[in-house]
């Protein structure tokens, strides 16, 4: 079959005869290829090939599920998992009359490694130039490189279930805020963020995080990004020209601080926490910290070392607290947030990218007396403030206790996921050591000496170029340590973590 005659009309091709096996003309799909337990998984990941290599091109019109189901001898719901999946990769378009219609494919380009899918797919060879972002050390762009690489199983950090977006709530609550808008609620707001964001934002960090907090005291932001930039903007121009980091730490909180001429001085982390002896050597007068879930070792900062903090801040330092994922538990107890204890020396910040979608760009920042006023003219002059009906739809979804029972079921779905990543690196990873499993959206793993060929940058792009997308672990340091990978699982089903393991073992021992 051509490719361009399969992609032709995916609808026309579909409404053909099935054979009694569960065949359908539609790319030649053949149901008996699914693994038991694995429909859905399976023609996710079929559809997904099917758009990288072209055979589905962009504004292909797919069949409607009902039919493509009936061809398959599955049932409905089985084809509109998989359509949701692609349609939350932003692959995919639900287009009403118009059916669902292919709206983007992968980047491809000339420069980069060579990525054979011949062993993947079970196909004939055929060989593509992918765009690698592990061609050379980590840039500016890095994150956007990693994000549109093609890969079958993507287990990069950093995201949730974003499949279990509340849109339905969202709609609702979205409807009822217009319904009750005042016509001069849609002028220019307060930079700070509308108040009403602002009483649901300290109501929540009173309930979820021990903090307490006017609201006039909260900043909204677009996420965390734009929180680290204004603080290091205001530390700049108040002769603050350091921030120390965790090492290891987030090579993207990094790139910001950097991009507004603060230095970042690593300061290493163990399994206490971040080494306070080595922030005092270091001269540093602040410091960014993930104290409640170490990004990416999943530390949780100790009793000790948060009282030999507490001393080095009541010395004159500044503590940047990256709340980043703190909700996220599943083993242990919750680890007070340190703005809770030390309120003036702590710059507190967090956002809804972890709890409902990155794409939301809402977060906050409490900062002390003495910043705040400079933080709130930073972020007038950076864009006037938010977008004021996104806050007030998230406002009431955390007043009616919907960010609660979100919560409640990512928790138990990030449970079973981050359960069957541990169970797949214990089959095909036997060499590696988890760290950080009681919480967050992630693990990271490292290799015993001689257990990993090669570094971990290699490793990552031996993985992507057999489909499966990860971070080393080496890109998150400045200080020379040993080997290991940083894998997200909260955005993939059981099965895909488990393949996509499976993939990074082959990779590891040259299967």
């Amino acid at each position: 079959m051509e490719p361009s005659s399969a992609a032709s009309s995916p609808s026309a091709r579909a409404s053909g005869s099935s054979d009694a096996s569960g065949s359908s003309d539609f790319l030649q799909l053949n149901i008996a290829e699914a693994r038991a337990g694995g429909r859905t998984d399976w023609l996710a990941r079929e559809l997904r090939r099917a758009i990288a290599d072209g055979r589905l091109p962009v504004g292909s019109r797919l069949p409607a599920t009902r039919v493509l189901a009936a061809d398959l001898r599955v049932s409905r719901g089985v084809v509109t998992e998989a359509y949701q999946r692609l349609t939350e990769d932003g692959q995919l378009a639900g287009r009403r009359r118009g059916g669902t219609v292919v709206v983007a494919a992968p980047v491809t380009a000339t420069a980069g490694s060579t990525v054979a899918t011949a062993k993947t797919t079970g196909a004939a060879p055929s060989v593509h130039r992918a765009v690698t972002p592990f061609a050379a050390p980590p840039g500016p762009e890095i994150f956007d490189q990693l994000r549109t690489a093609p890969a079958r199983i993507d287990l990069a950090p950093g995201v949730p279930d974003l499949s279990a977006f509340p849109r339905t709530s969202w709609l609702r609550a979205e409807r009822a805020v217009l319904a009750g808008l005042a016509s001069a609620e849609l002028g220019y707001g307060d930079p700070r963020g509308t108040p009403a964001l602002r009483r649901a934002v300290a109501d929540w960090l009173a309930r979820n995080r021990g903090i307490r907090a006017d609201p006039d005291e909260v900043l909204i932001v677009s996420g965390t990004a734009q929180a680290l930039g204004l603080i290091a903007q205001v530390l700049h121009r108040d002769g603050i020209r350091e921030i120390a980091v965790e090492d290891p730490g987030s090579l993207g909180a990094q790139q910001h601080l950097r991009h507004w001429q603060q230095g970042t001085p690593p300061v290493p982390v163990d399994e206490y926490g971040i080494r306070v002896d080595a922030l005092q050597a270091s001269g540093a007068r602040a410091v960014l910290l993930t104290p409640a879930h170490q990004f990416p070792t999943g530390v949780v900062l100790d009793g000790g070392r948060r009282r030999e903090l507490m001393r080095w801040a009541a010395d004159g330092g500044l503590i940047i607290e990256d709340d980043y994922d703190a909700e996220h538990r599943y083993d242990r107890a919750p680890a007070p947030a340190l703005r809770s204890l030390l309120a003036d020396q702590v710059c507190y910040a967090g956002s809804v990218s972890k709890l409902l979608a990155p794409a939301l760009r809402v977060g906050w920042v409490l900062a002390p007396p003495r910043y705040r006023t400079a933080l709130v003219d930073a972020k007038r002059f950076a864009d006037l403030g938010n977008a004021a009906l996104p806050q007030l739809v998230l406002a009431r979804l955390m007043e009616s206790g919907e960010l609660e029972r979100r919560l409640r079921l990512l928790r138990r779905r990030h449970r079973q996921r981050r359960d069957a990543m541990i169970a797949a690196i214990r089959a095909h990873l036997p060499g590696a050591t988890v760290h950080g499993a009681a919480a967050g959206l992630h693990l990271t793993i490292t290799f015993a000496p001689g257990a990993c060929r090669g570094s971990d940058t290699d490793l990552a792009a031996a993985a992507l170029a057999r489909g499966v997308k990860v971070q080393p672990l080496s890109w998150h340091r400045q200080l020379p340590a040993a080997p290991g990978l940083v894998l997200g699982y909260a955005a993939r089903t059981p099965g895909e973590i488990t393949e996509g393991v499976a993939v990074l073992g082959e990779v590891l021992t040259g299967g």
